[in-house]
């Protein structure tokens, strides 16, 4: 089964990008972030279309995130990530799809650093790993996949030192990801390529992509049941070289029904 996470980066000016990418790469599951779509406005008809049953949870302007499955009915268990009954911001999905639970997130950008949006990125990532904690025990896989706006380490960006007053690649990010491993998770890029310098995210500006000066903050989360059936990962940057498109390229894994673990080129 392949699961991917794609922050569309809109995707109401992207939807042709997005369709073009699924029908090339038939990826089974796919979470999708930054949707900048209220509910209404999601492309669910093109969605369908396409072969894809989809929940969504739009937000205005920014945000949003969305769950496509064309292997079975999607079962929403949670809209919006516990801990805070006041935070409105669309940026947490999670459901069962095919035996497998699966949470789409987009987590907070945090930038400027030091400040008020930073201080809510920490709140959210607080809230994640005591949420997370909830789900790493179950006996079903489980992944969490999206854009989780943190570079983890140095090897997951092109040139450290451009970065050392972001909030992606700020200390305490670093930190609070490193404690959501800790619980047991494992970072399944990383995993099957642990030296490798792989990216998912190239700004539009100083030819980033084609000199390949990007960061990796789009990432896949397994617990130990998905672990076992991991088979793949890579980040598939054809979308990323299309004109128009987003600044992000899809990540994703393919899981198998045993327990075998090989690795296979990153594309």
């Amino acid at each position: 089964m392949k699961i991917a996470t794609y922050n569309v980066n809109g995707i109401g000016g992207r939807l042709d990008i997005l369709l073009g990418w699924l029908a090339q790469a038939e990826p089974d599951i796919v979470c999708l972030q930054e949707l900048k779509a209220p509910q209404e406005k999601f492309p669910e008809k093109a969605i369908r279309d396409a072969g894809y049953d989809v929940i969504w949870h739009g937000q205005s302007r920014w945000n949003g995130v969305a769950m496509l499955s064309r292997v079975g009915e999607i079962h929403e268990t949670r809209r919006g990530l516990p801990g805070d009954p006041g935070d409105e911001q669309s940026r947490y999905i999670e459901a069962a799809v095919g035996g497998i639970l699966v949470a789409g997130l987009y987590l907070p950008n945090g930038n400027p650093w030091p400040g008020p949006k930073f201080d809510y990125k920490m709140q959210w990532m607080a809230r994640l790993d005591a949420h997370l904690t909830t789900l790493f025990d179950l006996d079903a896989p489980v992944v969490i996949c999206g854009d989780f706006n943190v570079i983890p380490t140095d090897l997951d960006v092109y040139k450290p030192e451009n970065w050392m007053k972001d909030a992606l690649f700020a200390p305490e990010a670093k930190a609070a990801y490193r404690r959501i491993l800790d619980q047991g998770w494992t970072d399944a890029i990383r995993h099957l390529h642990p030296g490798e310098r792989i990216y998912s995210f190239w700004a539009y500006w100083r030819r980033s992509f084609e000199r390949n000066a990007g960061i990796r903050i789009d990432h896949l989360l397994l617990n130990k049941p998905a672990a076992k059936r991991l088979e793949a990962a890579g980040v598939d940057t054809r979308p990323r070289a299309l004109d128009k498109t987003s600044d992000h390229a899809p990540a994703w894994i393919e899981l198998g029904a045993g327990s075998t673990t090989r690795k296979r080129k990153a594309s």
